[in-house]
Order: C-alpha cells, then sequence, then structure tokens
C-alpha cells in the first residue's frame, strides 16, 4: 500500500454530456467522497464510508469544505502572446499587425522563449489548467523552449511550430519547405515523448499559401496521430480575406478541407462565423472547436452559437479556450463565466454543469484525451485540482459553509463559483497525484 494516496472531500466529475443527457446521468457528485490513486493514476473513486475500511492503512489528504475536480483543459492558448495580454482598442487583423507579430518576433531568443514559457505555465496551473492545446511561434526554439518548461512539469499538453509563408513580417514567415522541414523535426523530437504531443499548426488560412496548407496535410498523413491546430471564422474581415485568397473554394472550412486538414484530431479556434454547412461538415468529421468567449467579446469578434455546436443534428466535439493574449484570462471560470454571458445574449441558457463540462471532460474529448484525461474514472491520470467556492469574503457570504447534499444544491454554488471564481478560487492543483501548486 506505500505507493498509494487518498484523498478526501467533495468531488464532481462528468461521465457523459450534460448538452445531451440530464445532469442526474452526465454529472457523478459525491459529498464526502474518497479518491484513491496509484503511482500517479487513479485507482479508485467512491463514498468515504465505502472505501475507508479498504485502505485503512494509507494516510489521507483531507480538504474539508473544498470541491475537487479533474483539472481544467484550455483547448486554445498562445504562450508567446501573455506579454500583450491586455492590449488596447482594435479588432483581430489590426491587433495581429499591431501587437501580436512584433512580440512574437522576440521568440527566436531560446532563452527568452524559456523564460516566458515557464511565466505561462505556473501561471495556468495557478489557474487550475493542467492541459492545455498552444500555439508556439513560427521558431522551433520557442517550441522547444515549451516543450522543455512543461515536460519538467510532467505536463500533458500539446504545442506546435506556427506555420506562416504569406501575409506576416518577414521576420516571422518560413516557406512551405522549411516549415514541413523544421515541424518534422520537432514532431520526431517531442510527439509521445513523456506527456507531451504535438500539433500541426497553420496560424489560420490568411497567412498560408495552399502549397503550405498542402504541406501541413502531407505532415498529418505522415503522422497520424498528430493534432491539426489552426484558426477558422474568428472575424467578419477574416471571413472575407479568406475569400480572396481562396476564390476557388467553397468557404473558409473548404479551405482547410481541400488540403486534408479536417478530421477527428482537427481543433479549430473560434467558430464564431461558421455557416450551418460549416457545422455539419465539422460534425462529420468529428473534428472540434475551441470556443473562446473573452477573446471573441474583446476583440469584438462576435457572438460563438454554442446552441449550433451542441445540438443534437450536428453535434460538434467543443471545449473552452481562453486564447491569451486575445483573451483576457487564464482562468477557465472565467471564461467559463463570459461563455454564459454569449449564451445570454443569444437568448440560450449555459448550465453550470454544461460550463464545467466544457471545461473538463470536453476538453478531453475535443483534444481526442478522454482515456487519458477529463474524469476520476479508474486508470486516468490524476491531475486534478482542489477549489474553494468561498475563497473570497463575497463568494464566503454567497455560499454557506453547509456541503451540497444534492445535485441541486450543487447548481447553485458551482454556478457562483463560475460567474465569481477566478485564481483566487484554485485552492490546490495537482499533477499526475502530486502538488504543484497551493496548499496540501
Amino acid at each position: 500500500m506505500s505507493s498509494l494516496k487518498a484523498f478526501r472531500s467533495s468531488f464532481l466529475d462528468f461521465i457523459a454530456d450534460p448538452f445531451y443527457v440530464s445532469e442526474l446521468e452526465s454529472a457523478r457528485y459525491i459529498p464526502d467522497g474518497l479518491l484513491v490513486l496509484e503511482d500517479g493514476k487513479i485507482k479508485e473513486i467512491g463514498t468515504y464510508d465505502s472505501l475507508q475500511h479498504k485502505y485503512k492503512g494509507i494516510s489521507i489528504t483531507a480538504y474539508p469544505g473544498m470541491l475537487i475536480m479533474p483539472g481544467f483543459i484550455d483547448t486554445h492558448v498562445h504562450f508567446p502572446q501573455l506579454e500583450i495580454i491586455a492590449a488596447y482598442g482594435e479588432q483581430l487583423l489590426t491587433w495581429l499587425n499591431k501587437y501580436t507579430f512584433p512580440t512574437e518576433g522576440k521568440f527566436k531568443d531560446k532563452a527568452y522563449a524559456q523564460k516566458v514559457a515557464a511565466i505561462f505555465l505556473d501561471e495556468l496551473l495557478k489557474n487550475g489548467t493542467t492541459t492545455a492545446l498552444v500555439f508556439a511561434t513560427v521558431h522551433p526554439e520557442s517550441v522547444d523552449a515549451f516543450f522543455e518548461e512543461a515536460n519538467r512539469r510532467h505536463l500533458r499538453t500539446i504545442a506546435g511550430k506556427v506555420m506562416m509563408d504569406r501575409n506576416a513580417p518577414d521576420f516571422l514567415t518560413d516557406t512551405a519547405e522549411t516549415s514541413y522541414q523544421e515541424t518534422k523535426a520537432l514532431i520526431q523530437k517531442w510527439h509521445k515523448k513523456d506527456r507531451l504531443l504535438y500539433a500541426v499548426t497553420p496560424r489560420f488560412a490568411i497567412t498560408s499559401t495552399n502549397e503550405q496548407l498542402q504541406i501541413a496535410g502531407k505532415l498529418l498523413r505522415e503522422f497520424p496521430d498528430v493534432y491539426l491546430h489552426t484558426h477558422i471564422s474568428e472575424n467578419v474581415d477574416e471571413v472575407a480575406f479568406v475569400k480572396q485568397l481562396f476564390p476557388e473554394s467553397q468557404g473558409y472550412l473548404n479551405v482547410y478541407d481541400r488540403a486534408g486538414l479536417v478530421g477527428d484530431r482537427s481543433v479549430f479556434a473560434h467558430g464564431v462565423h461558421l455557416t450551418d454547412e460549416e457545422f455539419y461538415r465539422l460534425s462529420q468529421a468529428n473534428a472540434a472547436i475551441a470556443f473562446c468567449p473573452t477573446s471573441n467579446l474583446f476583440l469584438g469578434s462576435g457572438l460563438f452559437r454554442i446552441e449550433t455546436a451542441k445540438s443534437k443534428d450536428c453535434p460538434v466535439k467543443v471545449g473552452l479556450g481562453t486564447d491569451v493574449g486575445g483573451g483576457t484570462s487564464l482562468s477557465l471560470l472565467q471564461t467559463a463565466n463570459e461563455a454564459y454571458k454569449i449564451a445570454q445574449l443569444r437568448q440560450q441558457k449555459l448550465s453550470p454543469f454544461q460550463a464545467l463540462f466544457l471545461a473538463t471532460l470536453g476538453g478531453a474529448k475535443a483534444l481526442n484525451l478522454e482515456d487519458k484525461i477529463g474524469n476520476f474514472n479508474p486508470g486516468k491520470e490524476a491531475d486534478f485540482i482542489v477549489l474553494d467556492p468561498r475563497a473570497t469574503p463575497l463568494m464566503a457570504f454567497r455560499n454557506s459553509d453547509a456541503t451540497p447534499t444534492s445535485l441541486e444544491e450543487l447548481a447553485e454554488r458551482i454556478f457562483t463559483l463560475v460567474i465569481m471564481g477566478d485564481d483566487r478560487a484554485i485552492h490546490a492543483t495537482y499533477i499526475m497525484g502530486g502538488l504543484v501548486m497551493g496548499n496540501g
């Protein structure tokens, strides 16, 4: 029993999708539970009463009054843009040229990239995010720096070198051929090294020639278990520009489709202005959308149609993305807060269970990682967070110190956590069962 660890608290995770089945069927809530780990993986979860005798000999870390959940999953974020978070006054295309591209130019310097990657990853952990799908820059040095820092923290992360061979400054462009060679070398170096995974990463259709997009498709065929990570239909001017650049295509998604980039390991950020036909194609291909509400509001991009993406007729995998630096917070609680408001503006409802599903098991499904992370099923990797529903004086005033005994009581508590919570509500973060941030 010496390799076993146990944690006692309230537990919430998801075993099904609350957009399609009831909360009773989708949410697993244990008011007084025991989570047992072995060698960094989940061995068992159940009520404290039913398991305490079985594990009598092991020490238990208790978190009374807290709520333990699987770690949050960020399905779209740019680590090099951390230093331009909260850059004033522009919409997407101007914002890229004014703020993003000059900043990304610094990441040719590996030491600089390493410094930013370390800050970025520590901030993720502080915000309860244990897995992220991450844009680096066009420089291979930025990818090496990121993966070295992520590996040092034993994180399950996905990242890739940006591919950009037009409509960007000379200091940030590669070519179709160099992007192929550099990406291939990085895949061979990092993909499946410990917990790391690789994403082929053309920035978006505007900054890649058709030749480069075809090269991205070639890489996916050569390495079928890597990801495709890019942007789509974020901004109306962007959509119009793509139409000019690819007059032969039947729409934005079709540009990627013709290059062989739309599959079940493809994650498309934003999708604010997707057509019904494009939603159908994404559903058919089992591709995913990263819904980035704080960014969509901050850059004035529009209101994502989550009700279409999660419809029963053409269901699409959806996760939440912070999209820092267009996004305004690395907190997935704050991101869920803004997602709720976007749904409200569209006369829709996003329940607290649906919001937290998107941040956990929904994100895992979007990244095809639901066999490894996303809930507390036995055998999964033990990345989890301890949430404090009374983390601030106002939250303590709003939420009583009594532990909710039913899903109905819990719903109100977690809704206040989604709306009022941020990094202060993350009491502790565990990676593979080890405390990496906060209080043990």
